[in-house]
């Protein structure tokens, strides 16, 4: 029996017996036993170790993913072979889905380059094809968060280090604010609080989900206050306003403005993104900025002001020299309403892809939307579309892509042509603004002349010097300026065989463009191209403007109406009396709008008297004497 049983026998546990030299003897047969398993557990550990120590050192090698991919491929072929020798068979080690040919076997464990180069033959150009395929499945308004930050871009151009800076603020120092996509809180702003906007979801349907924002009756009241602030034309009554609410929406635009107006772009720039910020917290959790499917009406004038910060913003982006981003929100607001397009963000989503040379994704979106929205009668994508195709063409210059490329220029020379004859009034303000002097042939011809600038219909004005004066920049390249003169003479020999094309185009002209839509006289004026503005008709023009809802639709849907003023002062008195009255010490102050009713009255009275003064003395002529006729007359005859 062993001393364990005895042990258990006893009640003893291990430790506690008293040790003896008898106890550590042992007999004969123990003793070979005992020897045998040592020496059977010596040589397992022996084994043990030796496949530990190799291991080790193959596992020492390892220092990234390509050395590690290398050592799967050599254990593999070590297993392979030892099949080999058993079955006799030849057999190709396999690692994932890649397969080791023979001719690889006997390199591989020495040639890291070997497994590289078969890694991208057998899989790099799927996963390219793959990688390809996502995007191209995407929607073509597809919106990345990445991408609404301007310092994704920023980043690209300079790098991680001269973009950011010091601007990482140290541990102790950072606030920690709300996470956005659209802006980023400064530490500059004032503290938040929920201002009083909400959102919320009006219904669902066919698979879209329409939003609305919301006032509660404390910001109703700030927006009153704002109204008349505006119509008091004293920026200095929007400021204190702005003290008292700082993240009150239509302050931040109007006062934006102002700034702008007084070219002070970065303060401008700051309330733009203040104002986003506030919007953006006040978010609907299922609401969404990059789905799609996200809608808001334009018509309810609570929402009016998420569109204009969004395309304030978008052009601050782009002024800045963030072409990517500004394109990014573009598509974010053409997103919330693609059907109406209530700011026209088609006349500029050409203008910004060409910017940040996405000619694919143009080209794209012509191709998908010109069965159902017609681009093509459009001047700025029918010249867009074909600078896009050029500009492609001239980028594939490689010998196994000329196929490729010399058919992205006969695309290029076909749609240039075509707009040339459709829309001829752009030619001669387009090399107008490149300061390029056109040829005798061309200026002198009768389709490119001045005749084809003043017969074009108002609306075809406005849409044609909106395109010239926005994207003239882009058409100064030496390149692009030899191919259109290229295009432009056969334009002029297609004329003079009077092709079909032409009077087709030509009755189209006539036909259409008899009146432009409110939302493109709307993006004319937010866009402030002075090209543009001076062709707008009379109608807007006269149209009292304010910058935070320039031309508002005619069928709006405001949720709450603005109350009437009841003008306090019911006695026959004047305002000027009242006035006067106000400086005595006994004057009691009822009502503060009761006063400051009464002083607007007075400006306006008083700029009435000073234009009568003006136009009295205008008219005052004073008479000559009259002329002596008889010289030898005598004084007394005056008497």
């Amino acid at each position: 029996m062993s001393s364990r049983a005895l042990r258990r026998l006893k009640g003893k546990q291990r430790g506690q017996e008293a040790l003896s030299i008898e106890d550590l003897k042992l007999d004969e047969g123990q003793e070979e036993a005992e020897n045998d398993n040592v020496d059977e557990e010596v040589s397992r550990s022996a084994n043990t170790a030796g496949r530990k120590s190799k291991k080790h050192k193959m596992k020492k090698n390892i220092s990234n993913i390509y050395e590690l991919v290398t050592y799967r491929c050599y254990c593999s072929l070590n297993s392979g072979q030892e099949k080999g020798k058993k079955k006799k068979k030849k057999k190709k080690a396999i690692v994932g889905d890649l397969q080791v040919n023979s001719a690889t076997k006997d390199r591989l464990g020495d040639d890291i380059d070997s497994v590289l180069a078969t890694l991208d033959k057998s899989n790099g150009v799927s996963h390219q094809t793959e990688g390809s395929t996502r995007l191209d499945s995407r929607p073509i308004l597809y919106v990345e968060h990445r991408n609404l930050n301007p310092d994704t871009e920023l980043k690209r151009y300079f790098g991680a280090r001269a973009v950011m800076g010091d601007q990482r603020p140290r541990q102790r120092q950072r606030q920690y604010h709300r996470s956005t996509w659209m802006t980023f809180p400064k530490d500059t702003w004032p503290h938040f609080s929920k201002p009083g906007i909400s959102m919320s979801l009006l219904e669902s349907r066919d698979g879209l989900q329409y939003f609305t924002f919301e006032h509660n009756r404390d910001y109703q009241q700030v927006q009153f206050k704002f109204l008349d602030a505006v119509e008091s034309m004293d920026p200095n009554n929007i400021i204190v306003l702005l003290q008292l609410n700082p993240y009150h929406i239509d302050s931040l635009l109007q006062l934006s403005d102002v700034c702008r107006l007084q070219e002070d772009q970065e303060m401008a720039k700051d309330l733009i993104e203040r104002a986003l910020y506030s919007f953006e917290c006040a978010f609907h959790p299922v609401f969404s900025l990059t789905s799609g499917t996200s809608r808001l009406d334009y018509r309810r004038p609570e929402n009016r002001a998420f569109y204009l910060a969004l395309f304030k913003h978008m052009m601050f982006l782009e002024r800045r020299g963030c072409p990517r981003t500004a394109l990014e929100f573009c598509k974010l607001i053409l997103n919330l309403d693609p059907e109406n397009d209530p700011l026209c963000m088609l006349l500029l989503v050409d203008f910004l892809c060409l910017r940040c040379r996405e000619y694919a994704a143009l080209i794209r979106l012509f191709e998908e939307w010109e069965a159902h929205r017609n681009l093509s009668q459009l001047p700025n994508f029918a010249f867009s579309v074909a600078l896009s195709h050029f500009h492609l063409s001239q980028k594939e210059e490689e010998a196994e892509r000329l196929e490729e490329s010399q058919r992205h220029r006969h695309q290029s020379n076909g749609l240039l042509q075509n707009a040339l004859i459709m829309f001829p009034s752009v030619l001669m303000p387009l090399l107008d603004l490149c300061t390029v002097q056109p040829d005798s042939a061309v200026s002198s011809h009768q389709f490119f002349g001045p005749k084809s600038c003043l017969g074009q219909p108002p609306a075809l004005a406005e849409l044609v010097s909106l395109y010239v004066g926005r994207i003239h920049g882009l058409w100064k390249e030496s390149g692009v300026l030899l191919w259109l003169e290229e295009n432009v003479h056969g334009v002029l020999s297609r004329v003079n065989e009077e092709d079909p094309l032409f009077f087709v185009f030509n009755f189209r002209r006539k036909v259409r463009y008899q009146s432009c839509p409110r939302n493109i006289h709307r993006h004319v004026i937010l866009s402030e191209i002075k090209e543009a503005i001076s062709s707008l008709p009379l109608e807007v023009t006269t149209q009292p403007m304010m910058g935070f809802d320039p031309l508002p639709p005619l069928d709006s849907v405001p949720s709450h109406s603005r109350p009437e003023r009841q003008n306090a002062g019911a006695s026959n008195e004047s305002t000027l009396s009242t006035f006067f009255r106000s400086l005595l010490p006994n004057f009691n102050v009822q009502d503060d709008m009761e006063v400051a009713q009464a002083g607007r009255e007075l400006n306006q009275e008083v700029n009435r008297l000073m234009v009568a003064m003006r136009d009295m003395l205008a008219n005052i002529r004073f008479q000559e004497p009259p002329r002596e006729d008889n010289p030898d007359r005598d004084e007394e005859e005056w008497d």
